[in-house]
C-alpha cells in the first residue's frame, strides 16, 4: 500500500464532471460577536476554590485563542469582583486540554498537522493555573491590599495587569526608596500604559514603616559574568545620592558613608562618569529619580603592604596610602591568630599579647612583638610555671610570624585617617588587587572592617565620626572573609559580624555583601540578611543556599546578564527584575 499522499480510492467518481469551485466545504464564521475585554474567563467546571491552604486553592483561567501566544508563566492577572474589588494573581501553570472527544494522536490527525504546520486552536482549551496573591480594594483615594480571602464568580473576565498602581500594590512594592531595577517576567520588562511604561522596583529607605532596609543588610549573589559588580555599583550609587540621609537619635539627618572593599580594583571607577551614558539616558534617569554619574567624593584608600605598588590608571579618584598599626591587634587579637590555631593555642596568644601590650603600651610595634617572642627566657618561664606549654608557645610563635609586610609600614596609620576614611556622603574604596599575599589581604580587610564594626557597637567609642555616621559596609568576595571556618580565628570573626548584623538597625550599620559563593557565608551572618539579589548562578548548592522561593530558584540558572531575583520579605513579594543595561558610573 502506498503512503497516504499517493492513495486514490478505486471507487472514486470521475473528476471530469466536478466543478472545483462548487465542490468545496463551506466555511462558517464562528467568531463571537462584540469586543473581548480581557484574555479569557474563569470557568467553574475546571475548579474554582480559594482555601487557607494554598495547595487546596483551585483557580484556572480559560484563555481565548487569540490571546494564547502572549500568555507566559509568571504574568500578573486581575479578576474583578462585582463590588469593584479585584483579585491580583500570578500564572503558575499552562496547559492544553482537548475540547472534543477525539484522538489527536491518530495517523490522520498527525499527518494533517504535519502538512498544515498549524494547530487548530479552537479544537483545544488553553488553561492557565492562577495563584492568588492579594485582594485589591479602595480606601478613599488609596488603593490597598489584603490577603486573598474571596473566590471570584464563575465566568469572571480575566485581564492582564497593566496599571502601575495595581501591580505595585498587588506585589507590596514601595513607591519610593532605593532603585534596584525594573519589574520583569520571564526576562522581559513588565509594560504598562503609563510613562515611563516600565515599573521601577525600590527598596524601602525611610522610617515610615520600620527601619530603612539598608540597615537590615543586603546580599548580591551571582556567578562570573552575571553582572553582579555592574549591579552593585548601580545600587551603591543610589546610597550616595545628594538627597539621601538617615536620622540620628538627636534628630539630625546625615548622609551615609560607603566603605567598599574591592578585590578586583573596580569600585574606585565610581568616581568617574560612564562615557557610554548619553543625554537621553540622563533624562530617563532623572524622570525616575535615579542618581547617576560619577561620584566626585570618591577616594581610594590604598593599603601599604611590603613592596607592592598600586596603579590608579583606571580611575581619577584621589589615592590615600595607609598602614595597619600593630596597636589595632590589642583589641582584635585574632588578626594574628591564623586560621588553624585551636582554642588552647588562641588562649596562649591572648595571654602573650596582653603581656606585650602591658609592657609596651599602644606604641608597641610588630617588630618589638617579634623580639618579645624571641626571648628564650620568656618561653622557659611560661613553660615552667605551667602557664603556656613550650609546644604551644612554639605553635603560637609560628603562626604570629610572617606579618612584617602588613603592620607599621611607611605610611600614615589608618587610625589617624578616620575622619577622612568615613565621610558623610563619601565613598571610600579599599583596593586589595595589588596585594599578592592572601593572608595579608585577609588581615587588611578584617582589621578595617573590625575597626568600623567595633566603633559602631561601642558604648564608649574612640572615634565619634564612625559612631555617628550612617555606614554602608560593602564587601566583595565576602565568602573569603565571612566563612564559617572551624577555627578559633573563624569563630571570633563570625561572632563579631553576627553581632554587627543584629545591631545594624540600631547603630545604622548596613552590610552590603557581594559573592559568587553564598553557601560559604556563615549561617550566623547569612540568616540576618533581609534583602537578597540573586543573579545567574550555575551551582545547585549556591542556588539552594540563597533560599529563595522554588518558582524563582528554577529561573536562576537561565537568567541573562543583569536579570535578577529579589527576595526581600519586608519590602515586597518575591519578584524578578532587570537591572539597568548601562552602569551609572564608569565600569570597565
Amino acid at each position: 500500500m502506498s503512503d497516504l499522499g499517493d492513495f486514490t480510492p478505486s471507487s472514486s467518481p470521475s473528476t471530469t464532471d466536478a466543478d472545483p469551485e462548487t465542490d468545496r466545504f463551506e466555511d462558517s464564521a464562528i467568531s463571537a460577536a462584540g469586543h473581548d475585554s480581557g484574555i479569557g474567563t474563569i470557568p467553574a467546571s475546571q475548579g474554582l476554590k480559594i482555601a487557607e491552604d494554598g495547595d487546596d486553592t483551585e483557580i484556572r483561567a480559560s484563555i481565548t485563542a487569540g490571546n494564547r501566544s502572549a500568555v507566559r508563566l509568571g504574568k500578573y492577572l486581575l479578576l474583578s469582583y462585582p463590588d469593584d474589588e479585584k483579585l491580583f494573581c500570578r500564572i503558575t501553570g499552562l496547559e492544553y486540554v482537548q475540547e472534543f472527544h477525539t484522538d489527536d494522536a491518530s495517523e490522520i490527525h498527525v499527518r494533517r498537522a504535519m502538512r498544515n504546520g498549524e494547530v487548530e486552536e479552537r479544537d483545544y482549551k488553553f488553561l492557565a493555573t492562577l495563584e492568588p496573591i492579594a485582594v485589591l480594594y479602595g480606601d478613599g483615594d488609596e488603593l490597598k491590599r489584603r490577603m486573598a480571602d474571596r473566590v471570584p464568580k464563575p465566568e469572571t473576565t480575566v485581564r492582564e495587569a497593566t496599571d502601575t498602581d495595581e501591580i505595585k500594590t498587588g506585589l507590596k512594592m514601595p513607591e519610593d526608596g532605593v532603585f534596584l531595577g525594573h519589574l520583569a517576567v520571564g526576562g522581559e520588562k513588565v509594560r504598562t500604559a503609563a510613562e515611563p511604561p516600565t515599573i521601577d522596583y525600590r527598596l524601602k529607605d525611610d522610617y515610615g514603616a520600620g527601619d530603612p532596609l539598608v540597615f537590615r543588610h543586603t546580599l548580591v549573589a551571582g556567578g562570573t559574568g552575571s553582572g553582579k559588580t555592574h549591579g552593585a555599583k548601580n545600587i551603591l550609587r543610589q546610597y550616595l545620592g545628594s538627597a539621601r540621609g538617615y536620622e540620628l537619635d538627636d534628630g539630625r539627618a546625615i548622609s551615609p558613608a560607603v566603605v567598599q572593599f574591592d578585590p578586583q580594583d573596580e569600585y574606585a571607577q565610581m568616581h568617574d562618569d560612564n562615557p557610554a551614558i548619553e543625554r537621553e539616558d540622563e533624562r530617563a534617569f532623572e524622570r525616575e529619580g535615579i542618581a547617576h554619574g560619577g561620584h566626585s567624593d570618591t577616594k581610594a584608600f590604598v593599603p601599604k603592604v611590603g613592596s607592592s605598588t598600586y596603579s590608579s590608571g583606571d580611575h581619577r579618584a584621589e589615592c590615600v596610602e595607609f598602614t595597619i598599626p600593630f596597636s589595632m591587634v590589642r583589641g582584635n587579637k585574632w588578626l594574628v591568630a591564623g586560621s588553624d590555631l585551636n582554642d588552647n593555642q588562641y588562649n596562649a596568644l591572648t595571654y602573650l599579647l596582653d603581656r606585650f601590650f602591658k609592657q609596651h603600651g599602644d606604641s608597641g610595634s610588630y617588630r618589638e612583638f617579634k623580639a618579645f617572642l624571641d626571648d628564650p627566657a620568656l618561653r622557659e618561664e611560661l613553660d615552667e610555671s605551667g602557664r603556656v606549654h613550650e609546644a604551644t608557645f612554639d605553635a603560637v610563635k609560628r603562626r604570629a610570624l610572617g606579618f612584617d609586610s602588613v603592620f607599621d609600614q611607611s605610611a600614615p596609620p589608618i587610625t589617624d585617617l578616620v575622619s577622612e576614611f568615613v565621610r558623610p556622603g563619601g565613598l571610600s574604596v579599599v583596593p586589595t588587587y595589588h596585594i599578592n599575599d592572601s593572608r595579608a589581604t585577609e588581615v587588611v580587610v578584617l582589621a578595617l572592617a573590625s575597626l568600623l564594626v567595633d566603633q559602631k557597637l561601642s558604648n564608649d567609642p574612640e572615634f565619634d565620626r564612625i559612631k555617628e555616621t550612617p555606614l554602608v559596609l560593602g564587601m566583595d568576595e565576602a565568602h573569603n572573609f565571612l566563612s564559617g571556618a572551624d577555627s578559633a580565628q573563624g569563630g571570633k570573626v563570625i561572632g563579631k559580624f553576627a553581632e554587627a548584623v543584629k545591631q545594624g538597625r540600631k547603630e545604622r550599620l548596613g552590610l552590603f555583601l557581594i559573592t559568587q559563593d553564598p553557601q560559604d557565608i556563615a549561617d550566623a551572618v547569612f540568616k540576618q540578611i533581609n534583602t537578597k539579589l540573586v543573579l545567574n548562578l550555575g551551582d545547585a548548592e549556591a542556588i539552594s543556599a540563597v533560599n529563595i522561593p522554588a518558582n524563582l530558584a528554577g529561573k536562576v540558572p537561565y537568567m541573562e546578564k543583569g536579570q535578577m531575583v529579589v527576595y526581600s520579605p519586608d519590602n515586597s513579594e518575591p519578584v524578578e527584575l532587570i537591572g539597568l543595561s548601562k552602569c551609572l558610573t564608569k565600569h570597565d
